[in-house]
């Protein structure tokens, strides 16, 4: 069984109740859909707890690249490997746990699921103040787009199921806006990318999390708490 989970932020115990909730088994795969949180501090050993958390649940977990956490291949102890057909970075110590690269296109259960992941942080100057982790390198980069195209293109760009982090900038929640964010100061370069692909792309359902809300805009499913299944009708 697969299942999709928007944004954790670190919050195990809220995800491993979601899992209990929903009797998620040893060997299913869930999806996190960015801002995972387990590459926010990297040394520190709250990190390393949450990691052995969900590894000792048996279940191997998807992540897409969200803007609040390090990018694995920047991480010494993260190897590359293959995983379902796709490129991901695993440690040693957490074999379940699986980051994926971006543009990466893998097999879930049959279907063809593309992880488009990165956003822009609306709090980055606010963490930069406060001395807290920011990564410069949060949005895809020309060359992750690029090669995210390529891939597509591969595939006669039609896949069944996009995974990303933020949504294509038509879809954009505004009703999670947070307050008092000056909006015009705001990066939607990788919302706007999103656009196109989307615009481009022969899909069936697409994923996202980082707007902290569960809602369906036509083929869209954004995901904070909720949780949902491969296999339910209309979840592709």
């Amino acid at each position: 069984m697969v299942y999709f989970h928007g944004d954790i932020h670190g919050h195990t115990e809220a995800l491993l109740s979601n899992l209990r909730r929903f009797s998620v088994q040893p060997g299913d795969t869930v999806v996190l859909l960015g801002d995972v949180g387990l590459n926010y501090h990297i040394d520190n050993s709250n990190d390393k707890m949450k990691k052995a958390q969900l590894e000792k649940t048996g279940v191997n977990f998807l992540c897409v690249h969200g803007n609040h956490e390090r990018r694995p291949g920047t991480i010494p102890s993260y190897r590359e490997k293959v995983w379902r057909g796709g490129k991901v970075y695993a440690e040693n110590d957490y074999p379940h746990l699986y980051f994926a690269e971006d543009g990466e296109i893998f097999d879930l259960e049959g279907y063809k699921a593309v992880a488009l992941g990165g956003a822009y942080s609306v709090d980055k100057y606010y963490r930069l103040a406060a001395g807290w982790s920011w990564f410069s390198d949060e949005q895809p980069t020309g060359e992750i787009k690029e090669y995210a195209e390529k891939k597509l293109s591969d595939e006669g760009w039609k896949v069944d199921i996009v995974l990303s982090h933020t949504c294509p900038s038509k879809y954009i929640p505004v009703e999670s806006f947070i307050p008092n964010i000056d909006q015009s100061t705001v990066d939607r370069s990788t919302e706007e990318w999103l656009d196109m692909i989307e615009d481009r792309l022969d899909y069936k359902t697409w994923y996202c999390g980082h707007w902290h809300i569960d809602k369906h805009i036509s083929k869209i499913r954004f995901l904070y708490r909720g949780i949902e299944c491969l296999t339910e009708k209309g979840a592709v």
